[in-house]
């Protein structure tokens, strides 16, 4: 009868002896929702809500003007701070300045308009000269000679407090006036 009576108390006393398994199994429960719930809110935030868009200004500080001469060139060397991703590059750039005689300051891309290659400043033929195919810029940006298309690209710019601030490189669009006439360009060099 011992037998009996011993299944009949851990029958009636299961419901009773459970509730520790039971707040275990319960705390897992709640403790995995509010892991899932952490994990979601972020994810959901990312993937619905737009990024804030950045109140950034696009001029960066190319340095002081007043150690340039009128009518020569110079070359500057700017770093410029980009967001990638999450990830801010520093980049460094550089152009070409040249003061001009009214306090005006022209900044050129450093790129030739033919190939891209790196051009530089003949001092002594007063121009700007690409090694790589031949092409000569004036002081102004205009080509002279090679194969060329177009003038040198320029930087907007401005002054402030005697400082030269560079915005976006505009591409210069005008054709050489040789070739709006159809005259081949001159291969010289």
């Amino acid at each position: 009868m011992k037998s009996v009576e011993s299944r009949e108390t851990t029958a009636t006393a299961e419901p009773y002896g459970s509730t520790r398994r039971a707040f275990y199994l319960a705390a897992v429960y709640v403790l995995g929702a509010l892991m899932t719930l952490a994990m979601a809110i972020p994810t959901a935030l990312y993937l619905l809500v737009p990024p804030k868009v950045r109140n950034r200004s696009r001029w960066i500080d190319a340095g002081d003007i007043s150690q340039l001469q009128p009518g020569v060139p110079v070359e500057l060397s700017f770093q410029e701070n980009r967001l990638d991703g999450w990830k801010v590059l520093t980049e460094k750039k550089t152009a070409w300045v040249v003061k001009e005689a009214d306090n005006k300051v022209v900044a050129f891309g450093p790129q030739c308009t033919h190939l891209a290659c790196a051009y530089h400043w003949e001092m002594a033929q007063s121009k700007f000269v690409c090694p790589c195919h031949g092409s000569e810029f004036s002081i102004d940006g205009k080509v002279l000679a090679g194969p060329a298309a177009r003038p040198l690209d320029r930087y907007l710019t401005r002054i402030e407090n005697n400082r030269l601030q560079i915005g976006a490189l505009r591409q210069n669009l005008t054709a050489r006036a040789d070739l709006n006439r159809g005259n081949a360009p001159s291969q010289e060099g």
